[in-house]
């Protein structure tokens, strides 16, 4: 994948304090996602390397993401100004405002490190996307959290589960899956 750290925008996907609402969403994986989600930030920020910010606004009144709720807000860890914000109503980033792909572009940017909330949700659509469209893709698996999924039925997947299900289906095809202290030591 060559020089990544050169030409590597931080993709930061919905880390929204919507997502605390356990009534809501059930349980989750990963309680570091929100430390690790920091230290990238950091590191990131030491180099001046790009940070995009995403944000997604629920069309649904009653999800805590919906753009009148105070859980659209971003969580604490999501400090300071990124390079980029986008907002969506989709799952993908990539079908946000402004449009991220052209951004990548414009900036000549090549690859893109994703993390955020939910892993096997908008994360992985915006993993595949950005590999659909040419981006070397670091898919940030343990900076990234979901919530376990309870099918109609009945037959419920951990979270954790999901999560290992993403890395599998993502590593080597769309991104290669990544840890924390693989990018910043």
């Amino acid at each position: 994948m060559g020089n990544w750290q050169d030409a590597t925008a931080l993709v930061i996907v919905d880390v929204q304090m919507g997502f605390n609402d356990t009534g809501y969403w059930g349980d989750r994986n990963n309680p570091n996602c929100e430390g690790n989600i920091g230290d990238l930030l950091e590191a990131w920020r030491k180099q001046s390397w790009p940070i995009v910010f995403v944000k997604h606004n629920s069309t649904d009144d009653r999800s805590p993401l919906n753009r009148n709720h105070p859980g659209n807000a971003f969580k604490p860890v999501m400090d300071g100004r990124p390079d980029l914000l986008v907002e969506k109503s989709t799952f993908s980033a990539f079908f946000g405002s402004p449009d991220l792909h052209t951004w990548l572009q414009e900036e000549q940017i090549t690859s893109i490190a994703i993390c955020g909330i939910q892993t096997n949700m908008c994360c992985e659509s915006t993993a595949r996307m950005a590999a659909d469209l040419g981006y070397d893709v670091l898919f940030i698996i343990d900076a990234t959290h979901t919530f376990d999924i309870t099918p109609s039925d009945g037959q419920g997947i951990r979270a954790r589960d999901v999560s290992r299900t993403t890395a599998l289906q993502l590593d080597g095809e769309f991104a290669r899956v990544v840890h924390t202290k693989e990018l910043i030591g």
